[in-house]
């Protein structure tokens, strides 16, 4: 719950300190007094998204800090869920410098903004002014069914396999449209298939067939080239290889008379046979050289129809056609294969239905057996505040529609008169009415949340008198489990308090500031009498606050 909550150069408050305690604090003050703001600095901290206009002295930081005890609320685990230090004893700090930059910190280490909002969600329920409209909207109302029937951890088995059964469906069509696109290029592909697989296309045949091309069209000139060369090898007396046995032969006379020399002739008879096995492939390659015009015709249209395909395909080698020939068999077995593979993703999704209708059909009998408890409260409440003959009747029926809240639909259905037929409530229950009946709901609620605390702003619109001391009754026994912060006008439920704030302005250095301050003892009672509406030094107005507070 929250101990203490500081505010620093924030909207019009300068520098502000208040210390709350664990039972029913009121907070009063004129309109426009600064009520709101506090409220504002409060959302800050839980997590809101900060707002550079909300500093006050825009050449000094904003600094909000709360103080909350939360050893006896269960919420170590959700601390390490969100990866933040655990003190029994929790301080949150939000920052708000001049440049515009937000930070916040728990327990002196810095949080993300998302993280700080989870955890104020378990720290304190703010009931803002338009809050009481909630209770037509459909969220809202699913809340309060899976609050009072404790299906938290149905639900978020619920939400899993939900998730998983979207993931599923979309899957399928992803499959399906990919099945349709294969479709329509079927024939295309199939056509473009089979051109590649007929052109028998392998790694280095392109340079292979180049090659090819190249010795058939120069066949003449090779032969020239390489019976000049053979000649001048292999002519028998002025050859190469001739001279060569000639100086072979001379050498090795000559190491056999001068021993160093035999070195030289081994090398000389190295040159020779390496001579001679040019000659012998020279004269082999000679005599394989044969014009094929046959042949080269079909080299060229071997090549030609490599070219054609890669001018077609956009891809400059071999490689490249080989990879569009594996996109066009793995496009052509999408169409080939679609049938077998929806099937089983068909299969999967009914799977999958079948498991979430069994947690859908749970939550919703979980929901449904909480209606009658949810209206009897409800009734009974209203009753006490004045709504004699209130009826509150929840119906629901299972729909088997999946949707993130379940597989039903419930129905909050009102009536504030006896004979009357219960309608929409959000179409039939006035603005008091709509007080009424949230504070009851929030009442309920609070027997089942193990919340620290929960704020009140202005939930007594539109009641009075009577009324409002019930409602100022029933927010008091809510205090006995759980702070509980009221912001009111009404005299009636600021008596009820057992701690009383009064905000007010002021003006310091021609600039008007929001300042609060608790009322103790006589100044309680000024206060109410004021709110009276009387004056408040007159002994009948005092003395009628005197008996509020009594």
């Amino acid at each position: 719950m929250l101990r203490v909550l500081g505010i620093k150069n924030f909207a019009l408050i300068e520098d502000i300190s208040l210390e709350f305690t664990d039972n029913f604090s009121i907070i009063t003050g004129e309109t426009g007094a600064g009520k709101s703001i506090i409220l504002g600095a409060l959302s800050l901290l839980l997590g809101k998204r900060a707002d550079l206009n909300s500093i006050r002295n825009s050449e000094q930081k904003c600094v909000i800090e709360g103080q909350f005890s939360v050893g006896a609320f269960g919420l170590k685990s959700l601390f390490e869920n969100l990866d933040l230090d655990y003190e029994e004893e929790t301080i949150i700090r939000r920052e708000i410098l001049p440049s515009g930059k937000s930070r916040a910190f728990v327990n002196d280490t810095p949080v993300r903004l998302s993280n700080l909002s989870e955890l104020g969600v378990h720290l304190i329920d703010i009931h803002s002014q338009h809050e009481t409209l909630s209770i037509g909207n459909q969220d809202y109302q699913y809340d309060v069914l899976d609050t009072v029937a404790q299906n938290s951890e149905l639900k978020s088995d619920y939400l899993k396999n939900y998730k998983l059964l979207n993931k599923f469906r979309k899957e399928f069509d992803e499959l399906k449209s990919k099945q349709v696109k294969a479709v329509e290029a079927y024939d295309y592909n199939v056509f473009l298939l089979s051109e590649l697989t007929e052109a028998n296309l392998k790694p280095g045949l392109q340079e292979e067939l180049e090659s090819t091309q190249s010795k058939l069209s120069h066949v003449e000139e090779l032969q020239e080239k390489l019976g000049q060369s053979f000649q001048q090898l292999d002519e028998e007396s002025i050859g190469v290889v001739a001279q060569l046995r000639q100086i072979n032969l001379q050498l090795r006379k000559a190491s056999q008379l001068d021993p160093s020399l035999g070195e030289l002739h081994q090398r000389i008879e190295s040159i020779l046979i390496e001579a001679e096995d040019i000659s012998s492939e020279t004269q082999s390659q000679l005599e394989s050289l044969d014009a094929d015009p046959k042949a080269l015709e079909e080299v060229n249209e071997k090549l030609q129809l490599i070219y054609t395909l890669q001018k077609k395909h956009h891809v400059p080698d071999i490689d490249g056609l080989l990879t569009v020939k594996e996109a066009l068999e793995q496009q052509v077995s999408v169409k080939e294969n679609a049938e077998k593979e929806l099937q089983k993703a068909e299969l999967q999704i009914s799977k999958q239905q079948e498991q979430l209708s069994k947690l859908a059909k749970k939550l919703f009998e979980s929901r449904l057996k909480t209606t009658a408890t949810i209206s009897k409260v409800v009734e009974d409440m209203l009753g006490e505040l004045g709504i004699l003959d209130a009826k509150l009747k929840i119906e629901g029926a299972f729909n088997s529609t999946f949707s993130s809240r379940g597989a039903d639909d419930f129905e909050w259905l009102f009536s504030a008169n006896k004979g009357s037929k219960p309608q929409d409530i959000k179409k039939v229950a006035s603005g008091g009415e709509l007080s009424r009946i949230t504070l009851a709901i929030k009442s309920l609620l609070a027997q089942y949340e193990n919340l620290p605390s929960i704020i009140f702003d202005e939930i007594d619109t539109g009641v009075s008198g009577d009324v409002a001391t019930k409602m100022g009754v029933i927010m008091k026994k809510m205090s006995a489990s759980l702070q509980v912060i009221s912001i009111t006008h009404l005299p009636q439920i600021a008596g009820m308090g057992q701690q009383h704030f009064k905000v007010y302005k002021t003006t310091k250095n021609e600039k008007t500031q929001s300042n609060i301050k608790v009322l103790k003892n006589q100044d309680r009672v000024v206060e109410l009498a004021e709110m009276l509406g009387g004056d408040k030094t007159s002994e009948s107005a005092l003395a009628h606050a005197q008996s509020l507070l009594k």
